[in-house]
């Protein structure tokens, strides 16, 4: 059949499934492929009348929904780009962003951005709007994602590939077809954008979440009988310390695949989840938004790397050092990669420049190779604490607490200190299942039985906020400034 261009996907599968086949559902919302296809028709000749054209962005500031789905199918239907960022963003940082991207049309769902920047609401189209067919346009990019990064300034990394796919390949990701497959992650995060949208490319029903709660995650899996699903380790992390009589209560045995990335993995967690699920479920990908390249491996590669992210796929990736030499085997340096397609064919950014050293580009973090080719990462770069001299990964920290049972999640940060340059300090959300509330004398005692002297956190803080987003990530960087203050 060869590629089908992105927008013509709604109506490939009302014809080919039935126009009444349930293609999304987010709670009780639910929307078949025929609404699809006529909903993010109706959307595309607004879009198209307010201006928008070929290779434009238009910038997406909803929660998931259906209707966000309506409109990315919507804007590639005429040639044009989708950019998702967060609904939650206050109006200074959206502002940032499309000071940056320069969108030709904003679509909102928060009314005090409305206000602010003039952007259209989220039922954009939907009424007076026109139903007739329209010409698929293909767009030079299918999307254009955002990222603070761990400086806060905003970059747009647009995608090389355009707005076709050949939906007879199930992918890297082995994705299912005509299945049920799940989507707890916020779409303003590339994962969740990218494998949602491919899984309903490959005629899957997605299941999405407003928003991830890990025993509703168990209680969707097994009511819609959903054999795909992509998370984070936050979210495994959480559903893991779920009561084993709660976890134990739904029948999950239609899950084929668990993908995790995006965050670091505590080797203990996966562990736990190979032994609950089985290694041949579980598979990991490491990469970045900007594409140059991944390392893959499932979870029986892992027992034999225990650590690893997974070898190379479709790039080249060496470590070096600030000097810009490559590094042996086991030992730590930049993680720098480079496409088989050729540096520069994946992505190119707006408002920031890549870091690159002989055609191989990195996205800031740091980790190692070991004499078999796998791929090991100790944190990123801008993350790192160097305290008296030593280089300190938050990440190992911050996996040593997640293992005491009175942890729900911890964030590890580097603060000023005149002596050592920068002490460890750490940011603990205790957990509300524990008998009795954790103290810091109990986790310096935990800690110092798993980990060196030096890194054990010199101060802890405890919080019930939230320290993490959906998707798992963390400002550090904000948090650090904020503790300091």
């Amino acid at each position: 059949m060869g590629p089908i261009p992105l927008g013509d996907l709604p109506g490939h599968h009302a014809a080919r499934l039935g126009p009444d086949r349930m293609c999304l559902r987010h709670g009780e919302d639910e929307l078949s492929w025929g609404e699809l296809e006529r909903r993010s028709t109706r959307r595309a000749h607004a879009l198209r009348a307010a201006g928008v054209g070929k290779n434009d962005i238009v910038t997406l500031s909803l929660p998931n929904s259906n209707a966000f789905y309506e409109l990315t199918f919507a804007i590639w239907k005429i040639g044009a780009t989708p950019s998702s960022v967060s609904w939650r963003l206050p109006v200074h940082e959206l502002k940032a962003i499309i000071d940056v991207a320069g969108p030709k049309l904003v679509i909102a769902s928060d009314p005090d951005i409305i206000a602010s920047t003039g952007a259209m609401p989220r039922d954009f189209g939907l009424d007076g709007g026109s139903d007739a067919p329209i010409e698929t346009q293909v767009s030079d990019h299918w999307k254009a994602m955002t990222s603070g990064g761990s400086t806060g300034r905003p970059k747009v990394i647009v995608d090389h590939q355009p707005a076709l796919l050949d939906i007879s390949q199930a992918g890297v990701l082995a994705f299912p077809q005509d299945e049920t497959v799940i989507n707890p992650g916020p779409c303003y995060h590339n994962a969740p954008f990218s494998v949602s949208h491919n899984a309903l490319a490959r005629g899957n029903a997605v299941i999405g979440m407003e928003k991830f709660d890990p025993e509703e995650t168990l209680r969707l899996i097994d009511a819609h009988r959903v054999s795909w699903i992509f998370m984070v380790p936050t979210m495994m992390n959480r559903i893991w310390r779920l009561p084993e009589e709660v976890r134990d209560s739904y029948d999950i045995a239609s899950l084929r695949t668990i993908w995790h990335s995006a965050a670091p993995m505590p080797a203990w967690l996966k562990e736990a989840w190979i032994d609950w699920i089985g290694p041949e479920k579980i598979w990991e990908m490491y990469g970045g938004t900007e594409g140059q390249g991944y390392a893959v491996l499932d979870g029986n590669e892992w027992l034999a790397h225990r650590g690893s992210v997974g070898r190379p796929l479709g790039c080249e990736i060496r470590i070096l050092d600030e000097r810009g030499e490559a590094l042996p085997a086991g030992e730590i340096g930049e993680v720098f990669m480079k496409p088989e397609t050729g540096t520069g064919s994946t992505y190119h950014y707006l408002g920031a420049d890549p870091k690159a050293v002989g055609g191989f580009e990195t996205i800031g973090d740091f980790g190692w190779l070991d004499a078999d080719g796998y791929l090991y990462i100790a944190d990123r770069r801008t993350d790192l604490i160097i305290s008296g001299g030593s280089n300190i990964y938050p990440a190992e920290i911050e996996a040593a607490l997640l293992a005491h049972d009175g942890v729900e999640d911890a964030v590890v940060v580097g603060l000023p200190d005149d002596d050592l340059g920068s002490r460890v300090h750490a940011i603990v959300k205790p957990s509300t299942k524990a008998i009795s509330p954790v103290s810091e004398q109990e986790l310096g005692e935990f800690l110092a039985a798993r980990l060196v002297r030096y890194k054990i956190p010199r101060s802890f803080e405890f919080t019930f906020e939230m320290l993490r987003d959906d998707a798992g990530k963390v400002r550090r960087a904000k948090l650090a400034s904020e503790v300091a203050a």
